[in-house]
């Protein structure tokens, strides 16, 4: 039986079911126009085939790092998982590499923010009282030697002291004067910073907390993690593989599934959103109730397989998300992309 034939069989069945309402396919719209169709058989309603799908999409997942190509070197989980939201699925080659980048980047961080700390806090107690007692050893050989250069002056005059042993001296006294300047300068710096070499110690930090995010990112893009939490669906890479264009594993949320119709551009107009809606699916006794959730924006053409070889080939639709009720949820909720016919009341 062709496409055609089995879409009106199953819409003729519910049509049967929901007595008043004309159910129009692509094709036999054409031939019965809307109005005509109305009046001799009440609202006409819409019918589409589809398929199941879950309400998350199904997500496949590649290598976050893009263009570069490493082997999978552990996989985490297997077909039917449950996983939570951001749980570790996967881990490249290069992932041990990556993580010691990132304890490298932490050790800089801690380097740079000790010598920022040791910049705000100056010098150690025990480093200020030393200095302290420097400058006090020196002051009190400064004034020894002051009054060893004031007597060898006053000595001069006289002949009891020699010239040079008084320029000595004062020499004395000013290299211990410097001494002591160089030594409270020291001092000062001990007891507080130079806020240049703060701001300096402080870029310095903030340089090395820059890399040790980029190297955690770098680091991240060596693990492939769950986007939501649901149910690994397909495996298609194992540990070994270079993952290619196939990806690595495609995850769904089946907790919730919809069914997603393949509606003619021409039957848009008798579509309206929270439009109840019955499920057929081959193999099954019952009928499954939807509701129309979603319209796409967007006119494509047919995606559904047709072997009918007098039917459109160039046929345009768009995509209709219908939620199913909790029964078909369950239901169907291990048939993803399993083909099913769609009633649209109107």
């Amino acid at each position: 039986m062709t496409r055609r034939g089995r879409l009106l069989l199953g819409l003729a069945v519910l049509a049967a079911a929901g007595a008043g309402y004309a159910w129009v396919s692509h094709g036999e719209a054409e031939r019965m126009p809307a109005p005509a169709a109305a009046s001799a058989a009440g609202p006409v309603g819409v019918g589409a085939l589809g398929r199941v799908e879950p309400a998350s999409r199904i997500r496949r997942l590649n290598q976050p790092g893009g263009m570069a190509v490493t082997r999978l070197d552990r996989l985490l989980v297997a077909e039917g998982d449950q996983v939570e939201e951001g749980a570790l699925l996967a881990e490249f080659a290069d992932a041990a590499q990556k993580d010691a980048a990132v304890a490298q980047a932490e050790a800089a961080v801690a380097e740079a923010r000790a010598s920022l700390d040791r910049m705000r806090a100056a010098g150690r107690p025990s480093e200020v009282e030393a200095q302290r007692a420097r400058i006090e050893a020196l002051v009190a050989q400064q004034n020894f030697a002051a009054r060893d250069a004031e007597r060898a002056e006053r000595l001069v005059p006289t002949g009891a002291g020699a010239i040079a042993a008084a320029d000595r001296n004062r020499a004395a006294a000013l290299r211990l004067a410097a001494e002591r300047r160089q030594a409270e300068a020291e001092l000062d710096s001990l007891l507080s910073s130079r806020p240049e070499d703060i701001a300096l110690a402080e870029a310095r930090l903030a340089a090395a907390e820059a890399a040790l995010a980029k190297a955690r990112a770098d680091a991240e893009l060596s693990r492939v993690r769950a986007p939501f939490g649901g149910t690994i669906l397909r495996i298609i890479a194992r540990p070994g593989d270079q993952v290619g264009g196939d990806g690595l594993l495609e995850i769904g949320d089946l907790s919730r599934m919809d069914i997603v119709a393949d509606v003619y551009e021409t039957d848009l107009p008798r579509l309206r959103m929270g439009a109840p809606a019955e499920v057929v699916v081959p193999g099954e006794s019952r009928r499954f109730a939807a509701t129309v959730r979603e319209i796409g924006w967007t006119v494509r053409r047919q995606t559904q397989a047709n072997t009918d070889p007098v039917a459109a080939v160039d046929s345009r639709t768009v995509e209709v998300r219908l939620a199913l009720d909790d029964a078909g949820s369950e239901a169907l909720r291990r048939r993803s992309n399993m083909q099913v016919q769609v009633a649209i009341r109107p």
